[in-house]
């Protein structure tokens, strides 16, 4: 069970524990048509069964060694052409955090949480309700591998594989939640240049030439940018930009020397 969290205004104040669940973001949309949900509201299960990651994949967890949960948030503050600024939020806060114990930790675009060389420590998945009145809620799932260490043929790691000590759940979550609502805070403020520059300050291959696969096959390039609504901008060799959306760029392999 965990507790109410501190330090917070409204982040976390309403916590709905299951001790296993299909998918706290599919919960947390539950809660929100039963109008159970207020801003904050937070799900969170110790085995999470059909976690959703990005391009369909499935999020496989070990029950009680890791953190799976998702925040119900309203940012009716951002217009819906501007809901890329709040994945970029959510990855900085939760890069953030981690990186107090080891500082090696970058965001893999759009919003992988990764240690180059090794593996992939969380990600996040932010599922998004649009309304005729603009954007009404966004449900922010995340998955953390905290303490698990055995991840079969997978490329993942966790903090304490990384450093080869034991973590609180419930610390890590508290921490977690109060710089979760200290960086949607500032995005309520619109200061979004302070956020994507933290964001490609940490950005995995910002700014250096790789190879890459799109979908007509690879090619060499450099990230240059992330636009407004997510795309990525890169330079190709010969001095030509292209963007890129999700799911339509294959990096190289991050957890091989490259």
């Amino acid at each position: 069970m965990y507790k109410i969290l501190a330090n917070t205004l409204f982040l976390g104040k309403d916590i709905q524990y299951l001790p296993e669940c299909h998918s706290t973001n599919d919960i947390a949309f539950q809660l929100v048509r039963n109008q159970s949900a207020q801003e904050g509201t937070l799900v969170i299960c110790d085995h999470q069964q059909a976690g959703k990651g990005q391009r369909g994949n499935h999020w496989e967890s070990e029950p009680g060694k890791n953190l799976t949960f998702s925040l119900v948030l309203k940012p009716t503050f951002l217009d819906a052409s501007e809901q890329f600024y709040l994945n970029m939020a959510v990855s900085c806060a939760i890069r953030k955090v981690l990186a107090d114990y080891f500082p090696l930790i970058q965001i893999k675009w759009p919003n992988d949480l990764i240690v180059a060389q090794s593996g992939k420590i969380g990600g996040v998945l932010i599922e998004n309700s649009i309304g005729k009145s603009g954007w009404e809620v966004a449900v922010v799932g995340i998955g953390l591998n905290i303490n698990q260490t055995d991840f079969g043929s997978g490329k993942a790691v966790s903090l304490k594989k990384l450093t080869s000590l034991d973590y609180s759940l419930q610390e890590l979550l508290r921490l977690l939640v109060t710089q979760l609502e200290q960086y949607y805070l500032i995005l309520r403020k619109r200061k979004f240049a302070q956020i994507q520059t933290e964001y490609l300050s940490n950005l995995f291959l910002y700014q250096e030439w790789a190879n890459f696969e799109g979908e007509s096959g690879p090619f060499e390039g450099k990230i240059i940018a992330v636009q407004t609504d997510g795309k990525l901008e890169m330079e190709l060799k010969g001095g030509i930009t292209k963007s890129f959306d999700f799911q339509t760029i294959r990096f190289p392999d991050y957890t091989k020397p490259f």
